[in-house]
């Protein structure tokens, strides 16, 4: 690596909202915040809206999503008659 032209990286504490919870890893993000460690160092923090501790492909909970509701307000929306029974 050349020197000077790479940024420094650093020991930085991120902190999701969401999930209450906090990661300590190196970052060239900087801030001018800082949070004592569970080591009693002090660190930068960053505080982030989502992370792998609270976001819904990580954690496994999904959305559910009311089709059949969905097709009937476009139905209603646009005038389209659903098909009756048996067609």
């Amino acid at each position: 690596m050349k020197p000077r032209i790479h940024p420094v990286s650093r020991p930085v504490v991120f902190r999701d909202r969401a999930a209450g919870t906090a990661f300590l890893t190196r970052s060239t993000a900087d801030s001018e915040r800082r949070v004592t460690w569970e080591d009693g160092r002090s660190y930068p923090v960053i505080d982030v809206e989502t992370s792998s501790a609270s976001h819904p492909f990580y954690t496994g909970t999904k959305q559910v999503l009311d089709t059949a509701g969905r097709i009937e307000r476009f139905h209603l929306r646009y005038g389209a008659e659903a098909p009756a029974a048996g067609e």
